[in-house]
């Protein structure tokens, strides 16, 4: 009989990743729903970052993209007078860079929304805002010299899962104020890693809707940060999945990184949030230009050498979905997309104004003990107990559903290494409140996020005066 007690693969040079926060809480959610249920305990959803049901409901979006490939046929005509042609390309192979049209309309309504001019040539599909994370990462990653990462302190998790999967990277964080990144961390942050002997090729953030954090940085701090990554010649990665999910007037929008310096910055846009998530469209945009051995390339040619060595061939027929969002019901490429962003934003422009509206009602009075940010875009407001003798660790989290069926996502696995080395108490008294995301529609949704909401400032009423 074989002896099964040895491990079947001798792997020395690999190592087991931490559990995310966010993976911890998915797996022990079931125990404690149950726990939860057995009290006669409602589930309160305030943890998961998901799109609403509400706004995704793909029938509207499937029907206006069956229309729109029929119309492509009478443009790109039908083989042998039965076979679509746009049938065919949309399940065919595809260049790396995808079917041109979705490209050309996207770089027009996009461009035209915030105020840049976007080369279609320089705009690459991901899977997701995911898929150029990963790029950028690898890109830099290959030659295999060591290479630091500068990020926000708290930053988004699937940024530190990634930057953490090589041996030779290493993660620089920021603390932030109520503004943005501190401009004088940010350069000393960067001066400290080619210090350590790092390159430093880009700082990592999310700055609309910034998860987790929860607010949007001001433009001021965007001007000031561009300007030492000008200075110290490093690139921003601008991660933009919340743009369009945005709660400030017009007017008053900062302004992207991208469009105030397309080439000092590489920006990833996904369609999850305006759209629908499950296709996984994206797009990275750079005019950035890296000089290698005294010659200049640019960057986004860089760039689609790396993604034909990832995903060879996107999906046309997602890209070119994607692309009939783009277009009107005549299918006009449109002037804008906030008209579509709207139909989203009527729900979770509701849902924040009940979380706004609720904490000040209960705990208005208490911000002596309490405090909670106010996002200005995305889906998340970061709520922080002042009360010293509380920490939000996991026997917290748990407690909170087992005790009061509240699912919440704690802060301290957000911050990086580095952040929790200079305070072990990182993130140890914040949690992440999501509004966004419940399983009914209409007065139930707004019933449902009403009880969530009062349940949780019941709860940290009742936690904070027992502690």
């Amino acid at each position: 009989m074989a002896n099964h007690t040895t491990a079947s693969l001798n792997a020395p040079h690999l190592k087991q990743q931490p559990v995310s926060v966010t993976r911890k809480m998915a797996a022990s959610l079931p125990g404690l729903r149950k726990i939860a249920e057995e009290r006669g305990l409602a589930i309160h959803h305030l943890g998961a970052g998901y799109p609403h049901p509400e706004v995704t409901d793909p029938t509207g979006y499937i029907q206006h993209k069956e229309r729109f490939f029929s119309h492509l046929d009478q443009q790109m005509g039908i083989n042998d007078g039965e076979r679509s042609e746009t049938l065919r390309e949309a399940y065919n192979y595809t260049d790396t860079l995808g079917p041109l049209g979705p490209r050309e309309d996207f770089a027009s309504v996009y461009g035209a929304d915030w105020g840049f001019t976007i080369n279609p040539d320089h705009l690459l599909p991901t899977v997701g805002a995911s898929g150029g994370i990963n790029l950028c990462c690898s890109l830099f990653e290959r030659p295999g010299i060591k290479v630091a990462y500068i990020t926000d302190a708290p930053t988004y998790a699937g940024f530190l899962a990634r930057a953490t999967l090589n041996d030779n990277a290493s993660i620089y964080s920021v603390e932030m104020d109520d503004e943005g990144p501190i401009p004088e961390t940010f350069r000393s942050q960067i001066l400290k890693a080619r210090e350590d002997g790092y390159f430093v090729p880009f700082y990592y953030t999310v700055p609309d809707g910034h998860n987790p954090a929860g607010f949007s940085f001001s433009q001021a701090r965007r001007e000031a940060i561009l300007a030492i990554a000008k200075e110290e010649g490093i690139l921003i990665i601008e991660d933009a999945p919340y743009v369009y999910i945005n709660y400030t007037d017009a007017g008053a929008r900062p302004s992207l990184f991208a469009s105030l310096d397309p080439k000092q910055t590489i920006h990833l846009f996904t369609g999850s949030k305006i759209g629908l998530p499950g296709p996984r469209v994206g797009f990275l945009y750079t005019d950035a230009v890296i000089a290698i051995d005294g010659e200049e390339v640019d960057a986004a040619t860089l760039l689609l050498t790396e993604s034909s060595a990832d995903v060879l061939f996107h999906n046309p027929e997602a890209l070119r979905g994607f692309q009939a969002l783009l277009r009107d019901d005549s299918f006009e490429t449109r002037e804008s997309l906030w008209p579509v962003a709207e139909d989203k934003l009527a729900v979770y422009r509701e849902n924040r104004a009940m979380l706004l509206d609720i904490f000040e009602d209960k705990l208005g009075d208490k911000k002596d003990r309490f405090h909670w940010t106010v996002p200005g875009a995305g889906f998340f407001s970061v709520f922080r107990f002042k009360n010293p003798n509380i920490r939000t660790d996991d026997a917290f989290i748990q407690k909170l559903v087992s005790e009061y069926g509240i699912v919440v996502i704690p802060m301290y696995d957000f911050y990086p290494p580095d952040a929790r080395n200079r305070d072990a108490n990182a993130g140890m008294s914040e949690l992440r409140v999501s509004f966004c995301f419940s399983e009914r529609s209409g007065d139930d949704r707004r019933d449902d996020m009403r009880a969530a909401m009062t349940a949780f400032c019941e709860a940290a009423i009742r936690e904070d005066a027992a502690a």
